[in-house]
């Protein structure tokens, strides 16, 4: 059996370590997606419920190339046993996710996708499947690239890049799972000091928290999951197996620093956190950046990860750079999202060098993330 991982154009290689770490399979990288060996569906069980880098966790059904989906999916829709998941009184939906633009409308390619299954089931098994849009009992998930097309069931039933957490957020807020890639990024450990500067509602210190806990970025979504629904899983004990992956959560309390000018935005980062279930392993303080070296000593920190403010003034990113040197380890590195010309004006002042930069999508919307090192002091 295999499953995909539905993740951000830009994250695949970061969903595939978390996916190894998991459930200890290996991925085949594709736009967008990754698709991996399961040993039961437990693993797409455990990947819903912690997975930080997923919009979407699927069970394979078919894979193949496509030029006209419609053709392409006739032909191979006859080797797919439907029957296993889409019973006579079970209420479907379809749903078509693409990881590009190519002007069609998605309610009317997952309509003709939907009567493609319709009419291969009455064919099969000479029964009508029954359409339910608004609350389907199983969804049949079409993940497409320019070139490949995934056929799955889908397991969660939202997009799970959505954080129930996040009651309350910042403007330029980022989502849950691009503050995680930012930690990965970082190579954050968790015996590791990592800061966030200018930390908004506290997204990246509750991902990271999240993380270097092992607490379930799901712990208060258990009934949400569509898989609770599966006439597949009726006898299964969901509330054994969640208390068996919540045995898993970790006590150990990391240094984590919520550092931001706003009392309003640490008020937000609390309670968020609170939320979260990680409020007690972030540390929290209303700071102006310019003061860092008063709060930490020197050398205290390994790892920052943040996201620049919306402003263009020299004086912030130099400043930035500027404590930063002081309070990061020497070879810390720094992992943010900022202005390109800013950074590399001011980052070379203070002993750091751009190591690498990398494209991550959410949707249209595209994030340029800058990673840099601190030289080592000779």
């Amino acid at each position: 059996m295999k499953g995909f991982l539905i993740t951000h154009k830009g994250m695949e290689g970061i969903a595939a370590i978390e996916v190894k770490e998991l459930i200890g399979s290996e991925s085949k990288i594709n736009d967008g997606c990754i698709v991996f060996d399961i040993k039961s569906y437990e693993d797409l069980f455990r990947l819903c419920y912690k997975s930080q880098s997923a919009t979407g966790v699927c069970c394979l059904l078919s894979e193949f190339e496509h030029k006209d989906i419609f053709d392409d999916f006739g032909e191979n829709v006859v080797k797919i046993k439907f029957d296993e998941w889409l019973g006579k009184n079970v209420r479907f939906r379809v749903k078509c996710v693409r990881n590009y633009e190519d002007g069609a409308a998605h309610i009317e390619t997952e309509r003709k996708l939907g009567e493609i299954i319709i009419n291969d089931i009455h064919k099969k098994y000479g029964y009508n499947q029954r359409v339910e849009l608004e609350k389907p009992e199983i969804i049949v998930i079409f993940f497409l690239t320019k070139r490949i097309c995934y056929v799955g069931i889908d397991f969660a039933g939202f997009d799970l890049s959505k954080r129930s957490y996040k009651i309350l957020q910042h403007p330029s807020d980022i989502k849950g799972t691009i503050a995680y890639s930012l930690v990965r990024i970082a190579g954050y450990g968790k015996n590791e000091a990592l800061l966030d500067v200018f930390s908004g509602s506290g997204t990246i210190p509750i991902e990271a928290a999240l993380f270097s806990s092992k607490f379930p970025v799901r712990y208060f979504d258990k009934e949400k999951f569509i898989f609770l629904k599966f006439e597949k899983f009726k006898e299964l004990d969901f509330k054994r197996l969640f208390g068996k992956f919540d045995r898993e959560i970790s006590d150990y309390k990391p240094r984590i620093y919520n550092v931001d000018l706003s009392m309003k935005n640490i008020n937000y980062a609390k309670k968020n956190s609170k939320i979260a279930g990680v409020d007690k392993k972030i540390r929290f303080s209303r700071m102006d950046a310019e003061w860092l070296d008063t709060k930490f000593e020197k050398g205290k920190i390994d790892k920052i990860a943040t996201k620049m403010p919306n402003s263009n003034g020299n004086g912030l990113y130099n400043e930035f750079f500027y404590q930063a040197e002081f309070i990061l380890k020497d070879k810390g590195k720094i992992v943010l999202i900022g202005n390109k010309e800013l950074i590399e004006k001011h980052s070379s002042k203070y002993k750091f060098e751009i190591c690498g930069q990398r494209e991550i999508f959410s949707g249209k919307m595209k994030y340029t993330v800058f990673i840099l090192n601190k030289q080592e002091v000779k």
